[in-house]
């Protein structure tokens, strides 16, 4: 029988790159100091908002295991957060999100306008970045995986009121999430000199990483007795998302359970009780330890990615974050 990785606290995991991180944290707010007072308070509101900083860690570890970590690293890895930041704040007005990482969203305090417009500045501050680091590869990588974002979030919106299919659902996840993982990833190891096989297996750990992180959030959103998500339960219901706890669940209850479900989804408003009944049934049928064992799968062909890759303090971290990831409660 094997037995599961020991899971190592996030901060030993980062160890290895606290230095390197602490000078992108230190970036990530100054380049928001502007002379709009409205434009760097909401922006530093939600820097400082208790994010893991996942995507930054992910591109400095990729450059340290191939190579030297420089402060066009460092850049990038902030380019790589102020993107996923701009994600955040477009993804709390589409979801009209009260919660943020265990506090208000930035909609809930400036309001709808002013969390669109500061996403759309650091989007266009990012890619300003970017152009400063002259790398045509890395201009081509984040565009594409840029236009991925949004497609996925469009594919989402078009598919909230349908039955999604599991492919369809893994599609939206890459485009979503995995997508920026992987390109982190990527970027990172030609940051760090690596060569055409080691890029590739970094991106492809990325990619995995990615899958298996919005499998667990999406397991989570359905965990009610578990209050320390940092963000509103049942999210995904009430939108009427059929992630992967729900589409399992659909395909494996009973007729009468998977009527009752249906009808859920049909009603004219979906309640915190409709919530806790369809969290019920995805604990009877399990649909969340499925969820989450295809969120271990990808995180075991994350560390497959990088065998080959030479054996070193920023590899073993990204191996324990990899099962970090499937293993957090939040």
């Amino acid at each position: 029988m094997n037995k599961s990785p020991t899971v190592v606290p996030l901060d030993q995991i980062l160890s290895p790159i606290s230095s390197d991180l602490k000078k992108v944290e230190e970036l990530l707010l100054k380049n928001m100091e502007t002379e709009i007072p409205l434009l760097s308070e909401v922006g530093q509101y939600i820097l400082k908002s208790g994010g893991k900083r996942v995507r930054p860690a992910l591109l400095l570890l990729a450059t340290g295991a191939v190579g030297s970590i420089t402060d066009g690293a460092c850049v990038a890895a902030n380019i790589i957060e102020y993107l996923h930041t701009a994600t955040l704040l477009h993804d709390d007005v589409v979801d009209n999100a009260d919660l943020r990482r265990s506090q208000k969203s930035a909609r809930t305090i400036w309001g709808n306008e002013a969390s669109v417009l500061v996403g759309d500045y650091l989007f266009g501050y990012a890619f300003y970045h970017l152009a400063s680091l002259n790398n045509l590869n890395l201009i081509n990588i984040l565009s594409k995986t840029s236009t991925l974002m949004a497609r996925g979030e469009i594919k989402q919106l078009t598919r909230n009121n349908q039955l999604t299919t599991e492919a369809d659902y893994l599609d939206i996840i890459y485009y979503k999430t995995a997508s920026l993982m992987e390109a982190a990833m990527q970027i990172g190891c030609i940051l760090g000199g690596g060569d055409d096989s080691e890029q590739e297996a970094m991106r492809l750990c990325g990619l995995n990483i990615g899958m298996a992180f919005q499998l667990v959030d999406d397991a989570l959103d359905y965990d009610i007795s578990n209050k320390d998500t940092g963000k509103q339960q049942g999210v995904d219901l009430k939108e009427r998302k059929i992630t992967l706890p729900l589409s399992h669940l659909i395909e494996t209850a009973s007729p009468e359970d998977a009527t009752e479900i249906k009808k859920i989804l049909a009603a004219p408003e979906i309640t915190d009780e409709h919530v806790k009944r369809v969290s019920q049934l995805i604990s009877v049928y399990k649909s969340d330890s499925y969820t989450r064992k295809q969120a271990q799968s990808y995180a075991a062909q994350a560390k497959k990615a990088i065998e080959k890759i030479p054996d070193s303090a920023y590899k073993t971290s990204i191996e324990q974050l990899s099962d970090f990831i499937v293993s957090r409660k939040k």
